[in-house]
């Protein structure tokens, strides 16, 4: 039976660089898949574009390219990532600026636009499924909205005779489903394979996270050789039975505990996951070892795909002001707190919308109930963070945590200041008839 192998190279926008490139050298791979986006991370590259017209898509892409093109042109590894975030256009077209600065010719490369879905938004209103306001509520704080596009322009691409396809917001595991459907055929109301198809690149999806990473607990659930982490492969059939490996000798550990964890990931029905492409059903996969750092990965399933689209909007909403400060040696704690009473009483004079206080190491985390302590630490760092409706409101918290230095408890050292425009996220659903999507090839 036919085999493809996929390997994912990235699981969010900051990822590192070398495990693909290790990937592409000695996986044996066919297709290298950077899965880089997050709601926020799009929002963010909308507001970069907006500033300039040329960015917008992810700061590590030309990195990330200088770094894998050659080698994936010399072994014919075609590459697929939503590195083009908001700007799929200027991403192609970086992309073939480094091929012809690497001498890399002949290199054909496709942009997928459509997902930017802001005007449809303003004019249809549909309500947001997290409180059932529409986007009128928002007014002019909009920022962007981009619906979760499937398989299908990617199909196209390949078809196309793409080398390199670079999008912008597509589902997570439509970026690796897509080569699956490609390559042998697939129907796409074929719901079983989807949904194994679907499996298999939620399992990939956050890379590292499979093969260890996020896994790792020492003591409890060791995994050797994180600083050098490799990255999974999937080794797929054309029946949709799937094997979940690594490059051999590469750090961290495939394992069936490994696989379990990430199918559970992010996932609040198991019998139905909705993507564009198909509403998958992880409810009876069967997870097995099968040697050194192979697990087999069968059983999912699937059902008609859903009727509306997934929309993520972003909006601006307002700013945060944070500072930390540190205190040490006997009674630390004592004077944080002291230090945390007089912010209060001083920031309370001032128009914060949110105003939070932190003992990092002592409350931080689970508050106060759980987080309470049998002895006295030796050493604390407090934050305060505030949400104002301006940037100059968020800042006073800055001014006045350095403030402490004189005209505060004794001992404070070490302050930390942010100001920051914060962007928050809100979800609707617009019917898929309503979107379309556009390729453009462009060749170095």
């Amino acid at each position: 039976m036919r085999t493809l192998r996929i390997g994912a190279g990235a699981g969010y926008s900051g990822d590192r660089i070398d495990p693909a490139v290790e990937l592409a050298e000695n996986g044996s791979i066919s297709y290298l898949i950077f899965e880089c986006l997050a709601e926020r991370t799009i929002a963010l590259a909308h507001q970069n574009k907006r500033m300039n017209s040329g960015a917008g898509y992810d700061p590590l892409l030309a990195e990330r390219m200088e770094a894998v093109l050659p080698v994936c042109r010399e072994k014919k590894i075609r590459t697929i990532s939503n590195m083009g975030a908001a700007n799929p256009a200027a991403a192609a077209a970086r992309t073939k600026q480094i091929a012809r600065q690497l001498g890399i010719h002949g290199l054909r490369i496709a942009s997928i636009t459509g997902d930017d879905v802001l005007s449809l938004v303003q004019r249809i209103a549909p309500p947001f499924e997290d409180d059932g306001q529409s986007i009128e509520s928002i007014g002019n704080r909009i920022v962007s909205a981009n619906a979760y596009l499937g398989v299908e322009p990617i199909l196209e691409a390949l078809a196309g005779g793409a080398d390199v396809i670079l999008t912008g917001r597509v589902a997570d595991p439509s970026l690796f489903l897509a080569p699956l459907v490609y390559e042998f055929g697939w129907p796409l109301d074929h719901w079983q394979l989807l949904g194994q198809g679907t499996v298999v690149g939620h399992l990939l999806e956050c890379a590292g996270q499979v093969s260890g990473g996020y896994f790792a607990d020492p003591g409890y659930k060791d995994v050797a050789g994180l600083a050098r982490l490799g990255f999974p492969i999937a080794e797929v059939g054309e029946d949709g039975s799937a094997v979940i490996t690594k490059v051999a000798g590469s750090g961290g550990l495939i394992t069936e505990l490994t696989c379990k964890e990430q199918l559970l990931y992010e996932i609040q029905n198991p019998a139905a996951y909705l993507t564009p492409d198909v509403i998958a059903d992880f409810s009876n996969v069967e997870i097995r070892e099968a040697g050194h750092d192979r697990v087999t990965i069968s059983g999912g399933n699937g059902h008609p795909r859903p009727a509306a689209l997934k929309v993520s909007v972003g909006y601006q909403d307002g700013y945060i002001g944070e500072a930390q400060i540190s205190y040490a040696g006997p009674g630390a704690l004592p004077r944080a707190g002291l230090a945390k009473d007089i912010l209060a009483e001083r920031l309370s004079k001032s128009d914060f919308q949110e105003l939070q206080f932190d003992f990092i190491g002592v409350n931080s985390i689970h508050g106060d109930r759980l987080s309470r302590m049998l002895c006295e630490p030796y050493e604390v760092r407090l934050r305060v963070a505030g949400r104002a409706n301006s940037l100059k409101g968020a800042s006073i918290i800055s001014r006045e945590v350095e403030a402490l230095y004189t005209n505060g408890p004794a001992g404070g050292g070490g302050v930390f200041t942010s100001t920051r425009e914060t962007i928050a996220m809100l979800s609707t659903l617009v019917p898929r008839e309503l979107v379309s999507h556009n390729i453009a090839f462009e060749e170095s």
